[in-house]
This record gives structure tokens, sequence and C-alpha cells, in this order.
């Protein structure tokens, strides 16, 4: 595996990796990888020639400073995980390399960035957008990789394709969880002991949601979820939306046969750790 900090130094080599046949898969994260990040890594890994993964906490996407600075960096162990992992490239640029300058863009991602994560974290997508773009006119993949846990960062990062016009395929992977249901994230390590016991209520709330379909309409489910989860002393829902798998608008009744599926997504704060899930209801 090579290590490459430098835009200039990851085109290049790239370039070569094209010019020898190869497609390029890439799969951008901020680090602190896990088992999660090693299952869309392993499949870039399957269905590539060569695999580039990003290691970059990335400042545009956080609109809380100390969310940005407790946010876990621990490059040393993330480039053990990739090098046993078969990736080709492990890219991991500096801040000043990603950003010589301020990124001014701003997109226009429309509804399913509205809704949601949207205003809970103003300009979170638009950072999305920022540094997804760059990675995608740096690298220009074939695919990219990205995690169900974001589910609505997914929806979102369609559209930016869309916009931009770029040709890439996203492959949107399932959530991968631990054995008692908590999804995997690289905020788990900041959870106390007590937080990591109850944790694993919200996937079971959700699970269990999903056999209250026949009888309940999904504004029922959603009362219901959230008050379900706040049942549990240390966790507090932020919010709990039912919304149309492609468009991410809130639904008011369970989709017919055909039409795009609803999920369910849930952000909870587990003391002051933020967590998310979904759950489809297929």
């Amino acid at each position: 595996m090579e290590v490459i900090r430098t835009v200039k130094e990851l085109k290049t080599r790239v370039a070569e990796l094209k010019a020898q046949g190869q497609q390029v898969g890439l799969v951008p994260t901020m680090g602190a990888l896990h088992s999660g990040h090693r299952s869309l890594i392993e499949r870039s890994c399957r269905e590539n020639g060569a695999t580039v993964v990003s290691v970059f906490v990335n400042p545009t996407q956080f609109n809380n400073a100390n969310d940005l600075a407790t946010y876990p960096r621990t490059e040393e162990a993330d480039c053990a995980l990739l090098e046993d992992a078969g990736v080709t490239i492990a890219f991991i640029p500096s801040v000043e390399e990603i950003y010589p300058e301020p990124d001014t863009r701003q997109f226009d991602l429309g509804p399913v960035a509205e809704v949601m994560e949207g205003p809970m974290r103003p300009g979170h997508f638009n950072g999305v957008a920022q540094i997804v773009s760059k990675l995608f006119y740096i690298v220009e993949p074939n695919k990219a990789y990205f995690g169900e846990k974001d589910f609505q960062q997914i929806a979102v990062i369609r559209r930016m394709v869309d916009i931009l016009g770029l040709d890439v395929e996203i492959v949107d992977c399932p959530i991968v969880r631990e054995a008692d249901g908590l999804a995997l994230s690289s905020r788990n390590v900041r959870l106390t002991p007590e937080g990591r016991a109850i944790a694993p209520a919200i996937h079971r709330v959700l699970d269990e949601s999903r056999g209250w379909k026949p009888g309940m309409s999904p504004a029922e489910v959603t009362d219901k979820v959230i008050a379900l989860i706040n049942s549990t002393p240390g966790l507090e829902v932020e919010y709990y939306q039912i919304v149309d798998s492609l468009t991410m608008q809130p639904v008011d009744r369970w989709p017919a046969d055909g039409e795009p599926f609803a999920v369910g997504c849930v952000t909870v704060y587990c003391g002051d750790v933020r967590l998310i899930d979904n759950i489809k209801y297929c």
C-alpha cells in the first residue's frame, strides 16, 4: 500500500493505474476506521482493480467546533487496517493540501438536504458536497462507496453528482452492526461504559418498529419510536422521521408495491455523543 499526502502525487499515481487498464474505486472516510469502513473497502477491492481510501477529517462539514476538535484521529491504526484490507493507495492529506484557499462553493442540493440533518446541522451537507466533489475531481473514480448508516448523505451525494454531471457510480453499502445491534460509528469510541450499554436500545426499538407497520400509520410509528427510545434513561431523540428513500421527504402513508420504500431515520443523543441510525420499512 502506498501512502500519498499530496493531490499532485495522487493524480499522477491514479493516472498510471488507469493507463494500466485498472478500474479505480474510491472510499472517502474521515478515519477512525472500523469494521463498517472495512466492509466498504473490501467491496471496493473486490469490484475494482485499484482502491483509493481517503482519510481526511473535513472541517467544512462540521457546524460544531467542539465536534471537530473531538473527532477521533487514529492514523497509525487506520493505515494498519487499510494495508491489511488490500488497499492500493491511502490518501492522507493535510487541511492545507485540500483547501489551499477557502472553498466558497454553494451547492443547490434541493429538498433532500432540507430535512432531518439539514436544519439540525446547517452547512453540513454543503461541506460534504465540497469535500466529496473535490475527491471525485482528484481521483475520477469509476465507483465510490458509502455506508447506509448515513442514509441521507448518500441521497445528497447523488444529487451533487447530478448537479455536476460527474461520471461516477455511487455504491451504497449495508450498515454494519455490533453483535448487540449498535451501528458501527467512529463516534462510538466516545461513549462512556454506561452509554455503550444503553446505546443498542436505539436499534432494538427501530427493529421492533418494523412489526408495527401493518396496524399503524407512519405518524403513529414515529410517535411510538420516539417515546420508547426516550424511555431509556440516558437517551434523548433529536429527531425521528419516516421518509421516502429517494426524496428524503416525510411520508404520510406506507408506500404501495412498486413505489420507493420508506426508511426511518433517527438521531439520538447518548450522553453528549450524537448517534445516527436508520431502518428500512420494506
